[in-house]
């Protein structure tokens, strides 16, 4: 019998969770299917998933150099029934103050941050929601620049009613965020009625890999300044900036800048990427609008994180020189695994939107699209799931302005994975076998047949890519292709 939906609450049973979208989709084929390089070697290797474990040995090394920071060991025994009895929900006073530090450390000692506004909670999705709670009401919005994290969509609106507006932006500037097209959206909503209450960015974005440089980060304070809006900068990717200019945190811009309220300035982080501890779900809100923190706090209890967790945690970061070593560790690790793979793609003529943070790249695919549509990219990222068995992300799933970008995800496999991603991607773009001399002799109508062929069943088409008679680009596919015989 299928269930009575009438017996639910509308949240319950409603379809606002965001998890109709092909981001989800991708991970989904992934668990139907995943790939272990001994034990299912043709399943499907999971690119969608923003995790860094290029570091896990360095903590690894650290808890076994000093087993008494946890309580359920025979070294760190003598704590437990001060840590394992009730918290309340302001956490406990010496992870708050760790945590605070290592934000400082992670935006390289540029701002302070002070522990007494440092709101715990279950990771950053819970934070984010957190902050939409306090700031918003059913019905009001959050203007976000495109393109932006897919789960904002669940995150941000599905249990607090809120709006998401998109600021589009384009590949033209790289997708940076400019004074014009705020305004612009934000007279729209006007115009229309909606109630805008702030401005949400990542900084270093999801999925762009890019982080905002100072004269932007200056034109966005003074916007939602002027319309006194708050303004929510989610920095969860702080540590990962590998290359190009430092990080620049909004922390760091508002206190060079007069006349800012700062009370509209707020701040997202966890541990869960710079630290590579997901699992350990701890999000950080930090305000400095003291009614937001105080509220923040309450509802934290809603979402806190485990005693015996902020014990272990306090422990680690308030070892500097670990801390400092670990920082210095996961920017040249994800700098070195950034280059393996992007070098890999640019073997086979794909490039990747220029990026210095995060633990992803934004792939360029457009050439291979039948048309500039969302409908073609959805059916290339149907062959790229089911027939290369590689889970990444499609543009339109982050409001991608564009159809044709793709989010791949390098940081979350060992270098084998990674490789076997790389030539599974080789044999999709150029098929495996093929050398220049045998392509470029090939019979152009038998290519062309072929070709023709492959349009009409997969509605895809690499008319830019096939090979000229005397010329071969590494960015054409091959009549050998994967796709090809699909």
């Amino acid at each position: 019998m299928s269930p009575d939906k009438n017996l639910l609450s509308k949240l319950a049973a409603g379809d606002k969770h965001g998890e109709d979208s092909p981001y989800f989709d991708g991970w989904k084929a992934y668990d139907n299917n995943p790939f272990h390089l001994d034990h299912n070697p043709q399943g499907v290797i999971q690119m969608g998933l923003a995790e860094n474990q290029l570091c896990s040995d360095l903590i690894k090394e650290w808890i076994k150099a000093n087993p008494q920071a946890s309580i359920c060991t025979a070294e760190g025994i003598e704590s437990f029934s001060d840590i394992a009895i009730f918290q309340d929900y302001h956490g406990l006073k010496q992870f708050r103050q760790a945590i605070a530090t290592f934000m400082e450390r992670a935006r390289g000692g540029n701002v302070k941050f002070e522990a007494e506004r440092v709101v715990l909670s279950g990771g950053a999705t819970g934070a984010n929601e957190t902050l939409m709670f306090c700031l918003a009401d059913p019905g009001d919005a959050f203007l976000v620049p495109t393109p932006y994290y897919a789960a904002f969509d669940r995150d941000l609106r599905w249990r607090t009613g809120v709006r998401i507006i998109p600021v589009e932006c384009n590949s033209s500037n790289n997708f940076k965020v400019t004074k014009q097209a705020l305004e612009s959206t934000y007279l729209k909503a006007q115009e229309t009625g909606i109630k805008i209450k702030g401005l949400i960015l990542a900084n270093p974005s999801n999925p762009l890999g890019t982080t905002l440089d100072r004269d932007t980060l200056e034109t966005i304070v003074s916007f939602i300044n002027d319309k006194q809006i708050h303004l929510v900068c989610d920095e969860i990717y702080a540590a990962t900036v590998f290359a190009g200019a430092r990080f620049i945190s909004i922390a760091e811009i508002i206190q060079d800048m007069d006349h800012v309220n700062r009370d509209l300035i707020h701040i997202v982080y966890s541990l869960s990427k710079d630290m590579g501890l997901p699992g350990f779900r701890v999000g950080v809100v930090y305000s400095y609008n003291n009614d937001v923190v105080s509220s923040a706090r309450r509802m934290s209890s809603f979402g806190l994180v485990s005693s015996q967790t902020q014990s272990f945690l306090a422990a680690m970061l308030s070892d500097q020189s670990f801390v400092d070593n670990f920082l210095v560790e996961v920017s040249k690790r994800v700098a070195k695994r950034h280059h393996m793979f992007t070098k890999g793609l640019e073997e086979i003529g794909i490039s990747c939107l220029r990026s210095n943070a995060g633990l992803f790249v934004l792939m360029d695919l457009r050439k291979m699209l039948k048309d500039q549509s969302f409908e073609s990219e959805m059916a290339l990222w149907q062959v790229i799931i089911h027939k290369v068995k590689i889970n990444v992300s499609p543009g339109s799933s982050f409001h991608c302005s564009e159809p044709g970008w793709f989010r791949v995800c390098f940081a979350n496999m060992d270098e084998d994975t990674l490789q076997i991603g790389l030539q599974r991607i080789k044999d999709f773009v150029l098929g495996d076998g093929d050398n220049k001399n045998n392509i470029c002799n090939r019979n152009k109508e038998k290519e062309n047949k072929k070709r023709k062929s492959f349009q009409k069943n997969l509605k895809l088409s690499f008319s830019s890519m096939i090979y000229e008679e005397h010329v071969r680009s590494p960015s054409l596919i091959s009549p050998h292709s994967p796709l090809l015989l699909a």
